[in-house]
């Protein structure tokens, strides 16, 4: 057994956690640290990027870099490409969110929405590649979408669940998607094609806001919107949802998007500083 209390010839390799030879442990922690929150409010940085920021050599921001990914707290979407948010970080967020119960966060807005569109407004979140129901602020119209809190739907055939998609990176949606397979969709109007759902996503990451008209439930439509921590991971997701018999487009349940929004701002403003 190795006695600590004696002196030691230190390693030529670097450490696990990172750190070289030559360099503190404590240093190394902190520099990574710093990583991350640069990460988080460049989205991405490349090796040059870290070094310049950190002050430090390249092989040292590259050393860090490494570490973080093999963790999972950073993703590389190519060989020698940048750097973003991992997996890792979007656990420790919800980990977070959990102890203050997102729900209780959001009711407030739910109802605020559901007065200004007088449509039924719900709350959900991704379990891999399908999305749960949180909680609903139902509509009070005699003809309404009602209560679905607890109901599961496929994410790519769901506004809330394409909304939250087209917030993961490649590599994670890779990830929940292998081979590019969908699972099956609800209604015909369902995406099947892998492609053409990657098509959607760029199209909702330059809207803001996610559409879905009939692909989950016959005669319904809604409008979405994903609620993001503060390193833009998603948390859950935001939606309006409505009968087509009363909407009767595309561009009438888009119309309601301003005011999901507003209420996605506004519950993510209270999850960065809880009351």
């Amino acid at each position: 057994m190795q006695n600590y209390s004696s002196p030691t010839t230190p390693p030529s390799t670097a450490a696990d956690d990172g750190t070289s030879p030559a360099e503190p442990a404590g240093t190394s922690v902190d520099r990574a640290l710093l990583l991350l929150q640069l990460i988080g409010e460049h989205q991405v940085l490349r090796v040059a990027e870290a070094a310049e920021l950190l002050g430090v050599a390249r092989s040292t921001a590259h050393r860090l870099l490494t570490a973080l990914r093999r963790r999972g707290f950073v993703l590389q979407d190519r060989p020698n490409g940048a750097y973003r948010s991992g997996p890792a970080l979007y656990e420790i967020a919800l980990a977070a969110v959990s102890r203050i119960d997102i729900r209780q966060v959001a009711r407030p807005v739910l109802e605020q929405i559901r007065a200004e569109t007088e449509e039924t407004v719900s709350l959900a979140v991704l379990e891999g590649t399908t999305v749960r129901f949180l909680d609903c602020a139902e509509s009070q119209r005699s003809v309404r979408v009602g209560n679905r809190t607890g109901v599961v739907r496929p994410a790519h055939a769901s506004a809330v669940g394409k909304a939250i998609l087209a917030s993961l990176s490649e590599a994670e949606l890779g990830r929940r998607y292998p081979g590019g397979d969908l699972p099956s969709g609800a209604t015909a109007a369902a995406i099947t094609d892998f492609g053409l759902l990657h098509e959607e996503l760029a199209d909702i990451r330059v809207r803001g806001y996610a559409l879905n008209w009939e692909e989950s439930t016959d005669g319904i439509c809604a409008v979405a919107v994903a609620l993001r921590d503060t390193v833009g991971q998603p948390l859950a997701g935001l939606g309006v949802v409505a009968p087509t018999s009363r909407v009767s487009s595309r561009e009438g349940i888009a119309a309601l998007a301003p005011a999901v929004l507003r209420g996605a701002a506004v519950i993510e403003e209270r999850l960065r500083v809880p009351a």
